[in-house]
């Protein structure tokens, strides 16, 4: 997937359709004398409806889409004839979309599951034609009941990826190339910060046949929950990663306040963020020699509150061991 073709926000205006007028016809027909009513009701305005599909990993689809109307219901007809239904406007979207109001922010809905359903707006009841209102005081009326109008509303919707791991760091920090290697992902990779600029995904092929997925979210700064940099915007997609994996380059000034920094920006944005497992990869981790590796691990052993391990993925170090550990975390409550 490229940046340009992922899409994870978009307003949407949706209308559902009206309902059709009930008939006032009076039965005509040779030989039948005082036919009496016989108008049909009108048909339901379409609904618009919100569904779940596992096939797709963006909302590039509706990018373009600003009005989405369902089709209003057709007027009822003689001879008790109903109108037909106006068609439902279906509204495809990935797995983790967050449904909201536009004008309140309040959550509508969460599409989850592969296939739910989500009624956005209903469609207008179709009016009762007049062969409903005749009574022994009332043989012959002549009137009937108009559709009801449909509803509009104003939506958004909010992607929050579902990945297993969600890759956490500073610009530069190695995420992307992390990320290229150990799955078949291609991300963009460069000598320059904020290289990332939407979230990429990729699937790693453990043993067995066994995967799961990483989420490679843009880079993080200090001040990211007050706007700074590109802001929190993509921290609402490490919300529904059960693990958080940590990276920090091995020639960071200090890792364990570069550390606290990345969880006081989580903390800030969503405390209970902090709930969930974490895992620190030391990157770069090439351009140690044994001897200086011992020495930070005497230091991180005191200071560092987390599991640690140190990984290359220019030289393919400890690339194993972080597979493994991920899928431990992973799999800890069913094991």
């Amino acid at each position: 997937m490229t940046e340009g073709n992922f899409v994870d926000y978009v307003k949407i205006h949706v209308a559902s359709g009206k309902g059709g007028s009930g008939s006032s016809h009076l039965h005509r027909e040779k030989y039948v004398a005082k036919g009496g009513p016989d108008g049909g009701d009108g048909g339901r305005g379409g609904h618009v409806i919100v569904k779940g599909n596992k096939n797709l990993w963006t909302l590039y689809h509706l990018k373009f889409k600003r009005h989405i109307r369902a089709e209003h219901g057709s007027n009822g007809s003689k001879q008790r004839s109903t109108g037909a239904e106006g068609s439902d406007e279906y509204i495809e979207v990935p797995l983790g979309t967050v449904i909201r109001d536009t004008e309140t922010q309040e959550i509508i809905h969460e599409i989850t599951e592969d296939g739910k359903e989500y009624l956005i707006a209903e469609g207008g009841m179709g009016g009762r034609g007049n062969w409903h209102f005749k009574s022994s005081t009332n043989q012959t009326p002549r009137y009937s009941q108009p559709g009801i109008d449909g509803t509009e509303v104003d939506i958004t919707l909010e992607l929050k990826i579902l990945a297993d791991v969600g890759l956490v760091g500073f610009p530069n920090a190695g995420k992307s190339t992390l990320l290229s290697v150990i799955t078949a992902a291609k991300p963009k990779i460069a000598d320059y910060e904020f290289t990332t600029l939407k979230p990429n995904l990729g699937i790693v092929e453990y043993r067995d046949f066994k995967t799961f997925v990483v989420a490679d979210i843009p880079g993080i700064i200090e001040g990211a929950a007050e706007g700074k940099g590109i802001g929190h915007r993509f921290l609402r997609h490490i919300e529904r990663n059960s693990t958080l994996l940590f990276l920090v380059p091995a020639d960071a000034p200090n890792i364990s306040e570069q550390y606290e920094i990345l969880l006081d920006e989580l903390r800030r944005y969503n405390p209970e963020m902090l709930d969930k497992d974490r895992l620190i990869a030391i990157s770069k981790s090439d351009m140690l020699d044994t001897e200086l590796k011992l020495e930070m691990k005497h230091e991180l052993d005191k200071n560092l509150g987390a599991p640690y391990l140190f990984i290359s993925s220019v030289a393919q170090q400890g690339l194993t061991e972080l597979k493994d550990r991920l899928w431990e975390m992973l799999n800890k409550e069913t094991s």
